[in-house]
């Protein structure tokens, strides 16, 4: 076989990484056996570790440690701390980001991760050294060490690793932002480099088709045994790139080549020119197996694959229909873990769904789904959580986030030890995500009404609806001119798409990536809000509290404004 099917130092690598991560998995074991202690120890750490910063200052963590028992510590805390929002914090990021240490933790930040807000203006999410040493890289050193404990063989062959820019910019102040798991892979130790199929220098390219194409070029290639993306869509994405270009590989296979037509910069075709080399026969093979199934599945080209892992929960559950037996059976199709940029609460240790929180890493804390939207909400710790219900998840983090609303409803499955197992179900407050966008509903609003001032086009009313199945939002628009062509129509939603990317950065980069579509218009018949207010009333809705959000994932709701549609 031409493919590429042996790691260099395949045994060193397995070794190493076993033994780092037998040593932190032990520290895991170690909670399980009493998470409400290491609970207690987390929090009493992470007072300690910023007690002396402006935050903790003013939030008397200093008079918080002295308390003599968990149950005292947990009411100081309360008292002292109330909820966060990343609103609440973004005045204490900023003074960072204009270089002022010692705000919300000690010093500056490493770095900043950088993802949609609630606002216009994305989060920028700070990373501790504290956080990224003695949390995010010990956890990387348990992942990975999981692949082994389930695929033994796993590292015998190459990864495909799909990560953001490792460094997008920088803060004022000249701190750096970026992907933390672009800089995660960028600083893993030199024995473990080999495991990745190509080079960094793929993350740099800018047009995502031409990222695609030269990820899945050097990929199939290989005989890869590990995908690594946090987002399935991104696998179909992949896949589709190979249906378009399955040829144009071939070709470059065999001569050595990089297609001359993708958009890349001359320095970064530079930088992965050595990884090019000619290799007719395993071109030769690739035309083979088209020739024998036509469409050619990744179970073709990578038969030996031994595990994906990727977000199976939540919304993104849909997109495993597309590409369910395009793989060998035999491979693992693992949980990527319940995490955000704001948090990476723990790891799926089962290989299955269920995400085991890190209690001895981080501290958390529970509101009860019915409870969400009540001024009075009671906080649960984490030995208090019960199976098979729902809860709002707050996170305290050695990266200044304190009682930080993640905005997401989990459900707790089981337990790891005494440690709460967790699947994510959905966000929550407005937010809608399909694979990642994380749109919130004023970000939809304000998009809309910045397409009317640019334009000068007005609507009477305006509703969104997330098409889960085709990764497309469907925007419905009641415009003031009911004559309005469908040209104009056209026009006015490519603004508001143009305005939404703008507002939302996330949103932009899925857009880019074609993981999201196009949003399609609709036009709405007059006065359609009251028709549809009415409907709802005659079925027994109160009017006293009828209430209508203007983006939303609900199949019902969507369907009876799909009868609306203007004729």
């Amino acid at each position: 076989m031409s493919r590429k099917t042996k790691t260099k130092n395949v045994a060193f690598i397995n070794f190493a990484l076993g033994m780092a991560g037998r040593i932190h998995l032990s520290k895991v074991k170690k909670a399980s056996k009493n998470c409400k202690k290491a609970s207690e120890n987390t929090l009493r750490g992470i007072l300690e570790y910023a007690k002396d910063s402006e935050w903790g200052k003013a939030h008397n963590f200093a008079e918080i440690l002295k308390a003599s028992t968990y149950e005292e510590l947990v009411e100081l805390w309360q008292k002292n701390v109330p909820p966060q929002d990343y609103e609440d914090l973004r005045p204490f990021v900023e003074r960072h980001k204009n270089g002022e240490e010692n705000v919300l933790f000690p010093g500056k930040p490493k770095m900043y991760a950088t993802t949609s807000g609630t606002t216009n203006e994305p989060k920028w999410i700070p990373i501790t050294n504290e956080y990224y040493d003695n949390v995010y890289s010990k956890m990387t050193n348990i992942w990975l060490y999981t692949f082994l404990m389930h695929r033994r063989h796993c590292f015998e062959g190459p990864a495909i690793s799909i990560v953001g820019k490792a460094i997008e910019g920088s803060a004022p102040d000249g701190t750096v932002y970026g992907s933390v798991s672009g800089v995660t892979r960028r600083d893993i130790p030199e024995f473990v480099k080999p495991i990745h199929s190509a080079p960094a220098d793929v993350f740099d390219i800018k047009d995502y088709t031409a990222r695609y194409y030269t990820i899945m070029r050097i990929g199939i290639e290989q005989n890869v045994h590990i995908i690594i993306t946090a987002n399935p869509s991104t696998i179909v994405e992949m896949q589709n790139n190979v249906n378009q270009f399955f040829d144009e590989y071939c070709n470059d296979i065999e001569k050595g080549t990089l297609n001359e037509k993708l958009d890349i910069s001359p320095e970064i075709r530079a930088a992965l020119q050595p990884v090019f080399h000619p290799n007719p026969e395993r071109a030769a093979e690739l035309r083979a197996l088209k020739a024998k199934y036509g469409q050619v599945l990744p179970k073709h080209y990578w038969p030996d694959m031994q595990i994906l892992t990727t977000w199976k929960c939540g919304n993104t559950s849909v997109y495993m229909e597309k590409f369910k037996n395009s793989f060998p059976e035999k491979m693992l199709y693992q949980e990527f873990s319940y995490f955000s940029s704001e948090c990476r609460t723990g790891l799926v240790l089962n290989g299955k769904n269920d995400t085991v929180l890190f209690p001895h890493m981080h501290y958390f804390e529970f509101v009860k789904e019915e409870e969400i939207d009540s001024p009075e909400k009671h906080f649960l710790q984490i030995n208090e959580v019960e199976v098979g219900k729902r809860y709002s998840i707050y996170v305290t983090t050695y990266a200044g986030l304190y009682r930080y609303n993640m905005n997401d409803l989990v459900e707790v499955t089981g337990y790891y030890g005494t440690i709460p197992t967790i699947q994510f179900i959905q966000k929550i407050n407005g937010i809608i995500s399909m694979t990642g966008e994380k749109i919130h509903e004023r970000q939809f609003i304000e998009a809309v009404h910045l397409a009317e001032k640019e334009s000068g086009i007005k609507t009477k009313f305006f509703v969104g609806f997330a098409d889960i199945q085709n990764s497309v939002y469907n925007f419905y628009y009641e415009f003031e001119n009911t004559s309005l062509a469908d040209e104009e129509v056209k026009k006015f939603n490519a603004l508001v798409d143009k305005k939404l990317m703008e507002i939302n950065c996330e949103y932009q980069a899925k857009r880019d990536s074609l993981r999201i579509a196009e949003p399609l218009p609709f036009v709405l018949q007059k006065d359609s809000f009251e028709t549809y207010k009415e409907r709802c009333i005659l079925a027994g809705a109160r009017d006293g509290q009828f209430k209508l959000n203007l983006l939303m994932q609900d199949e019902k709701r969507h369907a009876m404004f799909k009868d609306l549609v203007r004729k």
